[in-house]
């Protein structure tokens, strides 16, 4: 008998929320099988764990949901696999674009931050008092 596994042990074991793994099946990225009365527990296979931990890869690296679901999707098709990793490289390098953006965004608001607080403190010290006490 193959392994199947329940909501709540995913959940467990990826550290997320049924909650997430519900919203993860509604958008497509799992298809667990439905078991008991009236199929009210969702059964899950070794290729739902596997599409889980890709899609909770794919949300560290910042890929959208629906980025994840082509690139896993893609996988389940052994068509063409050098058109596959050309189209996941594709989504890679333009991922990689975005966090270097972002990253030059941070570095240039840290260094206006650094700009407007050493003002402040120039501002400060031209106000207080000769001998008063500074708060730092």
């Amino acid at each position: 008998m193959p392994t199947t596994y329940t909501i709540a042990e995913l959940a467990r074991e990826f550290d997320i929320t049924a909650r997430a793994i519900r919203f993860y099946e509604d958008q497509g990225l799992l298809r667990p099988s439905r078991a008991g009365v009236g199929g009210r527990n969702r059964v899950y296979t070794p290729r739902d764990r596997t599409r889980l931990k890709l899609t909770l890869r794919g949300k560290r690296l910042g890929l959208t949901l629906s980025e994840i679901k082509s690139i896993v999707d893609m996988y389940e098709s052994p068509k063409d696999t050098v058109a596959q990793i050309d189209r996941f490289l594709g989504v890679l390098s333009h991922q990689r674009e975005t966090l270097e953006q972002q990253r030059a965004d941070i570095e240039m608001a840290l260094e206006e931050i650094s700009a407007h607080e050493e003002e402040c403190r120039r501002l400060l010290a031209e106000s207080t008092p000769p001998g008063a006490s500074q708060a730092a």
